[in-house]
């Protein structure tokens, strides 16, 4: 029958009983397929992140100015990945690097969720937040 119109005898499930063939164009099959995954690809969304350095030392002015920032990053929808740089001999005081991630989570507890808690790696300190999801109106 696909040679009597001239076009391809085409199995679309392989693992259905009985296997599922259709008589289409096989060109024409593989372009709308492609088309469909680049449609798939343009509605996903990419995740940004936006980071937010600290050192042990910040003021407390600095820290307000920055968790204003993180305020406006949270409400556009970014992730936040904010770290404590320790330079030289800083590295003494991860204690204070700590207490300063954890009071900026506190801070925006209310705008994002914790996903991963303070880790030290080398000589940064993490911390990222992701933006809460807005319950649906009702």
């Amino acid at each position: 029958m696909a040679n009597e119109q001239n076009l391809d005898l085409v199995e679309i499930s392989p693992t259905a009983t009985p296997p599922v063939c259709r008589i289409i164009d096989y060109s024409k099959f593989k372009y709308e397929q492609k088309k469909k995954t680049r449609e798939m690809k343009a509605k996903a969304q990419k995740v940004v992140i936006k980071e937010i350095r600290f050192g042990p030392n910040t003021d407390e002015h600095d820290f307000e100015f920055k968790l204003k920032h993180a305020k406006a990053f949270l409400e556009s929808g970014y992730k936040i990945k904010s770290y404590v740089h320790f330079v030289g001999r800083t590295i003494v005081f991860k204690e204070r690097g700590e207490i300063l991630l954890l009071k900026f989570a506190q801070a925006l507890e209310d705008l994002a969720k914790v996903e991963q808690l303070p880790k030290l790696e080398g000589k940064r300190m993490f911390l990222i937040l992701a933006p809460k999801v807005a319950a649906p109106k009702k």
